[in-house]
């Protein structure tokens, strides 16, 4: 049984003529009666019987017309639904933010919001493996994290913007004379620094070990304004992106290029070869008007 075959027979018994049936689905009156006679030999039971010009439900015929209204109401509503989804008047999207991330992107998000008001979001903050993880098992659409130079080949990528990592210190007499830092430099310092799930931890202890250092780790945390308040109480230094530093107050903190060069590059990621739905695409869309030259402007950074 087929919807189509549904249909006609609910337009008969509402017509209650074969005919008017036929000119009101724009369909000769044999294929009706054609396909009525498929749908009685498929249910082995008869469902009109004719006196006349009139026509009377058998009780199949009966059961049959009232589950077909209720089908082909229900099928209705999910065509309707089918397309608010493909023209973004609904949907859902599960987006994996670092915490690190989230005020970087708060306007982002307002803008998708006002354009798409159908669309929910639902927003999961960790650390960039963990939200990497939860994109290869599914578990989120998409997700915003610090890319690295390892190719996975289950995961695609859009790069939006990249810009150099500093070092975040008090500012007290001994660091304002530095204008740059070698990692080597900060060998024998407190260093504070994300926890182990966050890509810009792999990449920064990839570092130390490139250097030959071996970091004096102080204290983990996966927000940037903690450690940020650290630094202030002298508990140790951090590194962090240069427009995290710039959100910070000038007169208590300071914050020096880092040599070699420490990019934190950040995108979206999403898995290799999975459907994308209607709202992904319509995200990675946004990203890419938003971050059309590859740099986070001033006016997209938000406070807390």
């Amino acid at each position: 049984m087929d919807v189509r075959t549904l249909r006609y027979f609910v337009e008969v018994v509402r017509q209650q003529s074969f005919t008017r049936a036929a000119e009101k689905m724009f369909v000769t009156q044999p294929t009706i009666s054609k396909m009525l006679k498929n749908l009685e030999d498929e249910l082995e039971c008869t469902l009109l019987i004719r006196e006349g010009r009139q026509l009377h439900l058998t009780d199949s015929g009966q059961a049959v017309y009232q589950r077909g209204v209720a089908i082909l109401d229900q099928f209705g509503q999910l065509r309707a639904e089918l397309e608010d989804i493909s023209s973004l008047k609904k949907g859902r999207l599960k987006l994996g933010i670092p915490p690190m991330v989230g005020t970087q992107i708060a306007g982002l998000i307002g803008e998708f919001r006002q354009r798409y008001p159908g669309i929910e979001l639902l927003i999961s903050e960790f650390g960039g493996l963990t939200v990497e993880q939860a994109v290869l098992s599914g578990e989120l659409d998409l997700a915003l994290t610090a890319l690295s130079d390892d190719d996975n080949p289950d995961i695609d990528s859009l790069p939006l913007f990249s810009h150099p990592m500093c070092v975040l210190v008090p500012r007290t007499t001994p660091w304002l004379r530095r204008t740059r830092l070698h990692i080597r430099d900060l060998a024998g310092q407190n260093i504070l620094i994300y926890n182990e799930d966050f890509a810009l931890y792999r990449q920064l202890m990839e570092t130390f070990r490139a250097q030959g250092v071996t970091p004096q780790i102080a204290v983990r945390s996966g927000q940037w304004d903690f450690l940020a308040a650290m630094v202030q109480t002298g508990v140790g230094i951090a590194i962090l992106p240069e427009p995290i530093c710039q959100r910070l107050d000038p007169h208590a903190l300071l914050w020096i290029p880092l040599e070699p060069a420490l990019m934190w590059r950040l995108g979206l990621i999403w898995c290799h070869g999975r459907y994308l739905s209607h709202s992904a695409q319509a995200w990675i869309a946004r990203c890419r008007d938003f971050w059309p030259d590859g740099v986070m402007h001033p006016e997209h950074l938000t406070q807390r």
